[in-house]
């Protein structure tokens, strides 16, 4: 049997070892949850969601049940049947009957019905879709605070390493007679305080995971990883917040649930006014007779036709409260959609402020105060290696260029964060492709 020669062994086991990597490279590309996926996920699988839509399903069955007419009844009736005998032929009166009824609504009632029923109907699809708006806002805020905190992470591993550094180089220096106690001394207490900010860290990664994991419809002990972030692609964008309070008017779920809240009221206010109107009742029946006549001749069966109609008597006590009760349900319906609207209008309003105060800070730090924290670090560093600047100060200023990223991470987060408000309060999707005004 031909033994393959040891150059052939060795590429087969490159090959082998280069497929088990890229296999690894899919599987851990497959993990990592993108800001689209999480939507994708938060979309289909969300319980609330779901119950939302069905509760929306269930509405849509009434308009066609209320403006159905009632069942018609069927009866079976014995009627003038002699109680001494029981006898069916005793009696010329004595009949069975057979009759049915349908009860007949004033005209206009059951479209009023109906109308005011696909009103709600039409609100219910419309409380769905503001879940899914704000579904969709929750989504991002989270995924973007578990971003900020996994940069931060990351950034608090690098500086430990950073400060573990320090701490062998003040320790050299004192055991070489070059440097202070008190600077190693210095070292391990912010090491230490790093140690304890990256618990902190973690644990508010625990609940973010546990709140993002509840709204894709997950255990909360899903573990959740994110892509790496490493230089933010943020838009320069203006928004236009009158433009917006407008677009809301037209698109916000809520407002048009409102809306259609006050339109069912109105139509309930209509039907209020119908019922001073009476009701009919229309039957007609068949009785069978047994027996003969004085004159032999057989008993002929007897038909019946009825029409009755209710009688509005009580206006004052009850039809006229109605109308009053249905006139205030109206005027409450109308208040609801202008405080929903005030409330809009001030969503709006508030996410756009923090959107330009986020952008202008974000700026800030990559123009400024980023540049200027890394370039003093640089200073200190090159400062402290020929004895110019103390140990506390070459600390201070890695520090200072820590928390400064950190920093400038979370202002991105934030402006992520103020763009799914701002895009939720107007009623859409995606703020950045909807509405959008470039400079």
């Amino acid at each position: 049997m031909h033994v393959p020669s040891k150059k052939v062994r060795q590429l087969l086991a490159m090959i082998v070892i280069s497929a088990g990597a890229c296999a690894a490279q899919v599987q851990a590309a497959d993990a990592v949850l993108s800001l689209a996926q999480a939507e994708t996920l938060a979309a289909q699988n969300n319980p609330a969601l779901a119950a939302a839509g069905k509760r929306a399903e269930a509405m849509s069955a009434i308009p066609s049940q209320v403006g159905s007419l009632p069942d018609p009844m069927l009866s079976l009736n014995a009627m003038n049947l002699p109680v001494d005998t029981f006898s069916n032929t005793q009696e010329p009166m004595t009949q069975m009957q057979l009759g049915i009824a349908q009860a007949l609504p004033f005209p206009g009632k059951l479209g009023l019905r109906a109308e005011a029923a696909n009103r709600m109907a039409e609100a219910a699809v419309q409380d769905r879709q503001e879940f899914r708006l704000l579904l969709l806002r929750n989504t991002r805020i989270h995924w973007w605070n578990l971003a900020y905190l996994d940069k931060a992470l990351s950034i608090i591993r690098q500086n430990q390493e950073l400060l573990r550094n320090l701490v062998r180089i003040a320790e050299t220096k004192y055991k070489t007679g070059k440097g202070l106690q008190q600077d190693v001394l210095l070292a391990q207490l912010e090491l230490s305080k790093l140690l304890e900010r990256e618990l902190e860290l973690t644990s508010s990664r625990q609940r973010e995971s546990a709140a993002l994991n509840a709204l894709l419809g997950r255990p909360a002990n899903s573990s959740i990883e994110l892509p790496r972030q490493d230089k933010p692609d943020l838009q320069d964008i203006n928004t236009d917040t009158a433009a917006l309070k407008q677009q809301a008017r037209e698109m916000r779920p809520m407002l048009l649930a409102k809306d259609y809240g006050v339109q069912a009221a109105d139509s309930k206010v209509d039907l209020a006014e119908r019922d001073y109107y009476p009701d009919f009742m229309l039957g007609a029946a068949y009785g069978f007779r047994q027996g003969s006549n004085a004159n032999g001749q057989a008993r002929p069966d007897l038909a019946s036709v009825m029409l009755s109609m209710s009688l509005p008597l009580y206006s004052g006590s009850k039809q006229g409260k109605a109308v009053d009760q249905r006139m205030a349900e109206k005027a409450s319906a109308e208040f609801s959609w202008r405080d929903a609207a005030n409330q809009v209008d001030a969503e709006i309003d508030t996410a756009a402020s923090d959107l330009r105060i986020a952008r202008e800070r974000v700026q800030l730090f990559e123009q400024g105060i980023l540049p200027q924290a890394r370039q003093t670090t640089a200073s200190m560093q090159s400062g402290y290696q020929v004895n110019k600047v103390d140990f506390l100060n070459l600390v201070r200023a890695q520090l200072n260029e820590f928390n400064t990223d950190i920093q400038y991470w979370q202002q991105v987060s934030a402006l992520h964060q103020a763009e799914a408000r701002l895009a939720a309060a107007a009623g859409l999707d995606d703020l950045n492709k909807e509405v959008m005004h470039h400079e």
